[in-house]
């Protein structure tokens, strides 16, 4: 991962959804809060100007810049935490002691604007830099070793599954045949050279998309911060989601209902549901048209609200 230094320039991460979610998550002003994805620090402050003297949020980034940023947006406040890591691991950042103490816990998954726009990082097709995608110096394989080493088989599977795109035969095949790949304008290119017309530009973002989830394991990522934030939170406390594409969106729906990731409400012996969440919301909530107009970005947002609930003594 590119190393901060003072050539950086920090891209500004609109926060989606800002006032909602927070509306949703903030519930005891006195609380103790966590932002997963602290990225530029936006909702954090927001949640930091809902809590009292009292209050407490720790925000979690795996990624230094992102630190560096929301520290210059929040500046000193002493409720508030950085903690440097993955949300993935969750129970492990957060102190056993606040282990079932957490008032809400805030998802706003994806990549974050800042790290599209820095060619550097290799997120970008519209920006030529180097292959790499990594969300942080934490995570093990970048783009290049997921384009250039993957065989057929596991670099088509990358881009049907995590880009949902169709054509994966033909652009994994192109891939292979124009390796060694080294930018991500070469990969675009190797994309162009088969797929035409006038969805090109949303094949292209889809092989993207896929490659950075291989890279970050995110879909992973967000099972296992799921089932962690579960565990910490306090009986009441909640859970908002905000996701970008079908692919998180069903893992948190699934999550919020049934408390699995099939979906799958398990019974007690009499027939009665057991479900450790009740979703505050049924559907999902989405960005009005005047937020879409200011930032297009959110346009493909998506918010899901859930309550621990109190599980009685006596189910089995």
């Amino acid at each position: 991962m590119m190393e901060v230094n003072s050539m950086t320039t920090y891209h500004p991460h609109i926060p989606v959804l800002l006032k909602p979610s927070v509306d949703y998550l903030v519930t005891d002003p006195a609380g103790i809060y966590i932002d997963t994805t602290l990225g530029g620090g936006g909702h954090s402050k927001e949640i930091l100007s809902r809590l009292s003297d009292k209050g407490r949020l720790f925000g979690i980034d795996q990624d230094p810049e992102a630190h560096q940023a929301a520290a210059k947006r929040i500046g000193d406040d002493n409720r508030f935490t950085a903690v440097t890591g993955n949300f993935g691991h969750i129970k492990t950042l957060i102190k056993p002691e606040l282990h079932g103490e957490i008032t809400g816990i805030l998802f706003d998954l994806g990549v974050s604007t800042h790290q599209i726009k820095e060619a550097e990082r290799g997120f970008s097709f519209q920006e030529d830099g180097p292959l790499d995608m990594r969300m942080s110096d934490l995570t093990g394989i970048s783009a290049n070793q997921v384009v250039n080493e993957y065989s057929y088989e596991k670099l088509r599977d990358v881009i049907f599954h995590y880009g949902e795109e169709r054509g994966s035969k033909a652009i994994a095949r192109a891939i292979i045949d124009q390796r060694p790949i080294e930018t991500t304008g070469e990969l675009r290119s190797a994309i162009e050279s088969v797929v035409h017309g006038r969805h090109t530009i949303k094949s292209i973002a889809r092989v993207f998309q896929g490659i950075r989830i291989e890279v970050n394991r995110e879909l992973e990522v967000l099972r296992s911060g799921l089932e962690d934030s579960l565990e910490i939170l306090r009986e009441g406390g909640r859970m908002v989601a905000i996701s970008y594409h079908s692919l998180e969106d069903r893992i948190v729906k699934n999550f919020f209902k049934s408390g699995n990731f099939e979906g799958t409400i398990k019974k007690d012996f009499y027939g009665n549901p057991l479900v450790p969440l009740r979703q505050v919301e049924k559907g999902i909530i989405r960005p009005d048209d005047d937020e879409v107009e200011e930032n297009p970005a959110s346009r493909s947002a998506r918010m899901r609200i859930a309550e621990k609930v109190k599980v009685a003594e006596d189910t089995v």
